[in-house]
């Protein structure tokens, strides 16, 4: 078994996530509504977080998506949405996940989210590892951290939230 190493303990997450919520104000003051969506399971608890953090800073109203996609073979499974993708036409939308490495996961679920014409579509991710192999980027990061192919990072999102390296 190999050792984990804390990375973002509970408090740097909730700070982490409160400057992404902050950037998100900033970047869509203007805004009447956005739209979330989170990549299940984990990046949709961020971004259900980061929707109640948007409210206690007057922000934007925001609608919560879920979307559900095969991260290991995206195209063998379809993607889903938890509800009709024509709400998303014209609007601002914000893709939410735990960790970027490959850029897969990202990538694909924003090439099935720009199947309707958006305002604008942002990435968020809480870790950017940089192993990229498809051309992805975050617009916003909570952390990037380099790290070698054969470690592994886990988020664990509960009442006490932390990221291990392994």
């Amino acid at each position: 078994m190999s050792k984990k190493t804390t990375v973002l303990d509970h408090d740097r997450v909730q700070r982490k996530l409160k400057r992404i919520a902050h950037q998100l104000f900033e970047e869509n003051h203007a805004e009447t509504g956005i739209v979330l969506v989170g990549v299940a399971p984990r990046g949709y608890l961020l971004a259900k977080r980061l929707s109640t953090m948007l409210k206690e800073i007057k922000g934007p109203a925001t609608e919560l998506v879920e979307l559900h996609l095969d991260k290991d073979r995206p195209l063998e499974k379809p993607v889903k949405l938890s509800a009709d993708p024509a709400i998303l036409k014209g609007r601002v939308v914000v893709l939410v996940d735990d960790v970027l490495m490959s850029g897969r996961t990202l990538m694909y679920a924003a090439a099935f989210l720009v199947q309707v014409p958006l305002n604008k579509l942002t990435t968020v991710v809480l870790v950017d590892r940089l192993h990229r192999t498809f051309p992805i980027r975050a617009d916003i990061v909570g952390l990037t951290l380099s790290t070698n192919l054969q470690e592994h990072i886990s988020v664990e999102l509960g009442k006490k939230d932390s990221v291990y390296l392994s």
